[in-house]
């Protein structure tokens, strides 16, 4: 199980898996949820190339945010601050500044 800080790095959560493989995602006190593979791949082709903002806000995401995407694919629950970090950590995405994220690597090697 592997720990990061969430986008804002206010406080920390734990996931198992992979990007690769799918993960399960641990936040808060005792929530979770599972993302496949076949979701981040979905996400990092749909966003390659772009610079973007993360879209962190549990309420309110921006049209076009990685966590606008994911409560249209994935969950309702807001999981960008999760999933970004995520990304970053295990080399698809790189953070640009505060908000914004960019680099989105395919999760099949050969398709970037």
């Amino acid at each position: 199980m592997r720990k990061l800080y969430t986008w804002a790095k206010k406080s920390k959560f734990s996931y198992e898996g992979s990007v690769v493989d799918g993960t399960k995602i641990f936040f808060g006190s005792g929530n979770q949820i599972t993302t496949s593979s076949r979701q981040f791949s979905e996400l990092l082709n749909h966003f390659r190339g772009k610079s973007v903002n993360i879209g962190t806000s549990r309420t309110d995401a921006p049209i076009g945010s990685v966590g606008k995407w994911l409560q249209e694919n994935v969950t309702k629950t807001a999981i960008a601050s999760y999933v970004g970090p995520i990304l970053i950590h295990e080399g698809f995405a790189t953070k640009e500044d505060g908000s914004s994220i960019i680099d989105f690597k395919s999760v099949y090697p050969g398709e970037d």
